[in-house]
């Protein structure tokens, strides 16, 4: 703050009175370390996007999909925006109904437990998650629908994750995949949320806000099966509301025919 303004008089006191205390209670220097530079993850998290990717943003198109001709969407084709064109993040309005969403919070409710990185617990995901498999009616549609929408193979997906966030949850940025192994996400949002909890991809500087009942999705792996490093993305923290999320991780085994590797090795 007092970078920000110099002459505020009243924030100069409280400095003065916070170094005061701490100095009487700790040898440790760095404890009057004030950091006032923002990664470009908080700043997208607090809404401040660049300018020009809101240019960028404006030119991009949406259209009604039949996910390359999928006969369950022929008569109802679903809604495609396309949130970003490199990497390519496409969001999906209104492909989840209000009773299947409530279907699954009911079912996750008493299952959820403290949310895991590949590391264990870790301070930089802070929500409560569970994975459920297609024994559930309403999992097993969610999957048939996602199959459908992307034209994926789910084979060798991993379970549905049902996530919740409450207030200052958060999943610091992150990639979901290695190489050869979740070549695609698809993250459903359950439920609005007052104010935080968006979706932001530091690299490319896009924030999507969670709209319920859409989704979105993108690869994380190039053709070649190496790891598109544009893909790291954060859940923002949860400011006010609940953050309520499901997601398909899609992995590579079993989309051979359906995204095949480029005949160039740098593609």
């Amino acid at each position: 703050m007092i970078s920000w303004n110099p002459t505020n008089n009243e924030v100069k006191v409280q400095l003065s009175l916070y170094r005061r205390h701490y100095l009487q209670r700790t040898s440790n220097p760095d404890i009057l370390t004030l950091n006032i530079q923002s990664s470009k993850y908080e700043r997208l998290c607090r809404g401040e996007i660049d300018k020009r990717t809101s240019r960028r943003q404006r030119a991009l198109s949406c259209r009604y999909s039949t996910g390359g001709g999928n006969p369950r969407l022929m008569y109802a084709p679903v809604k495609e925006e396309v949130e970003w064109d490199e990497p390519r993040i496409i969001r999906y309005h209104d492909i989840i109904s209000d009773g299947d969403i409530k279907n699954l919070k009911n079912i996750s409710r008493p299952l959820l437990s403290r949310s895991l990185t590949r590391a264990g617990v870790s301070k930089i995901r802070t929500s409560q998650s569970v994975s459920l498999d297609e024994g559930y009616p309403v999992v097993a549609r969610v999957s048939q629908r996602i199959a459908d929408i992307t034209g994926l193979s789910m084979e060798s997906a991993e379970y549905l994750q049902v996530q919740n966030y409450g207030i200052g949850g958060r999943y610091e940025p992150h990639y979901d995949a290695k190489d050869n192994e979740r070549i695609a996400t698809f993250l459903i949002y359950m439920s609005d949320v007052e104010k935080g909890g968006a979706t932001v991809f530091p690299k490319v500087g896009v924030a999507l806000k969670p709209k319920k009942g859409s989704a979105v999705f993108w690869y994380n792996l190039h053709k070649n099966g190496k790891m598109d490093l544009k893909t790291e993305h954060a859940g923002c923290p949860v400011l006010r509301g609940n953050k309520w999320v499901a997601n398909k991780w899609i992995h590579e085994f079993g989309q051979e025919f359906r995204r095949p590797c480029p005949l160039s090795y740098g593609e």
